[in-house]
């Protein structure tokens, strides 16, 4: 007998940077030798505080089932972040804890998205946006962004993509996979749209907050603008700023109503996050701040040398990131060249399976993000290792037709 599947399970796909990561893993295993620079996760070990805070959790047993949106330390830690560092005021149930902020925006939208409604999600754009709106029964509506605005969401292009349908604007800063960076004021333009749209509510996911270039400040939009707290989500985590993507922490703070919906929805799914790793993600955000900035500017080197680089590489071009670890070069120039082998390149995933097959390089394919034709790499590797990755990019490059 066939197991029949749900109708949304073919809504969705797999994540294709997991399906990349999992692919270049297997063939390391094949003995051939892979540079992956897929992978979306800084390269630094969990700060030494942090993991000691985990091992005196353990031998304290605290080991136990805790709260379902997080303890009260670690709440108590989200709230003094979100007010040290974004001059947001939340009470304690206006935040949660998530098992990562991937967690957390699915609840978000599980918890308020149905048959019917849409969600504007700027591109490029996070993969895992859509899929969790076509699970929730929604429909996303992507709004490229403008390449004259280094791919950021424009506020006239946010005015025409606004029904009466429209329930969330998703806004990620710095961006995935393109690095974008909201100034102040261009959020000031986002935000005179929205309140002309009192149905629009705004998630924002600021999880590569940290990570900016080039002396940038981060501004979050409630922050900007005051009258939208009361329907924003805003979204962050442990992962990137204090290298901590295994251990699954991600929080939000937003209104109360909310919260206690996703709180609620969590109990039946995976209950409380990792206890131990709320007690390591409670000293990450209270404890010493100073290697953020340092670990930065290592990133800002390394996306220095790579963009130049990539730029010296016949048929690619590449801007500069204002954020996160990420570089997302144009291969349009590539397109409609043979590879040695005869076939003729006609998408961005044709790159980057020719990158792959010829010089055994892991990249990421601009469509998977809904912008082509482009391809990510992360820059969270040794320099050595991203050196070693461009030139054979440049080597693929040199051997077109």
């Amino acid at each position: 007998m066939s197991l029949h599947l749900a109708q949304r399970t073919h809504r969705i796909k797999p994540s294709p940077s997991s399906m990349a990561g999992q692919r270049a893993r297997e063939l390391m295993a094949q003995g051939r030798d892979i540079v992956s620079l897929s992978a979306g996760e800084p390269d630094f070990d969990t700060p030494e505080n942090v993991v000691e805070a985990a091992i005196r959790a353990m031998r304290a047993s605290r080991t136990k089932y805790t709260d379902i949106g997080g303890t009260p330390e670690l709440k108590a830690a989200i709230r003094d972040k979100f007010r040290r560092e974004n001059g947001l005021e939340y009470g304690s149930q206006e935040v949660i804890a998530g098992t990562g902020a991937k967690q957390v925006i699915f609840n978000a939208l599980m918890c308020t998205v149905e048959e019917g409604c849409e969600v504007i999600i700027p591109a490029p754009y996070w993969v895992s946006y859509p899929d969790i709106v076509l699970l929730a029964g929604g429909k996303p509506v992507f709004v490229q962004g403008s390449p004259r605005h280094g791919l950021k969401l424009q506020a006239d292009a946010l005015e025409r993509a606004i029904t009466p349908n429209t329930r969330w604007l998703i806004l990620n800063a710095p961006g995935n996979p393109a690095g974008c960076v909201y100034s102040e004021d261009e959020l000031r333009e986002l935000a005179r749209v929205l309140l002309r749209h009192p149905h629009v509510w705004i998630l924002t996911d600021d999880m590569s907050e940290h990570i900016l270039f080039d002396d940038r400040k981060f501004k979050t939009i409630a922050q900007v603008e005051p009258r939208l707290y009361d329907r924003t989500l805003t979204v962050n985590g442990v992962s990137k700023a204090y290298a901590m993507t295994g251990w699954r922490i991600g929080y939000a703070g937003g209104p109360r109503d909310l919260v206690y919906a996703m709180t609620k929805m969590q109990s039946h799914s995976t209950s409380n996050p990792s206890s131990i790793s709320q007690a390591a993600a409670a000293e990450a955000l209270m404890g010493p701040q100073h290697f953020i900035k340092e670990r930065a500017a290592i990133f800002q080197q390394r996306r220095d040398r790579v963009v130049a680089l990539l730029n010296a590489c016949p048929g690619v071009t590449c801007a500069l990131p204002e954020g996160a670890f990420y570089v997302y070069p144009s291969c349009a120039a590539l397109l409609g060249r043979s590879t040695p082998g005869g076939k003729v390149l006609e998408t961005d995933e044709d790159v980057i399976l020719y990158l792959l097959d010829e010089e055994n390089l892991a990249v990421l394919q601009g469509a998977a993000y809904g912008t082509s034709p482009h391809f990510r790499i992360s820059i969270a590797s040794s320099m050595e290792t991203l050196e070693e990755g461009c030139a054979r990019v440049r080597r693929a490059c040199e051997k077109l037709a």
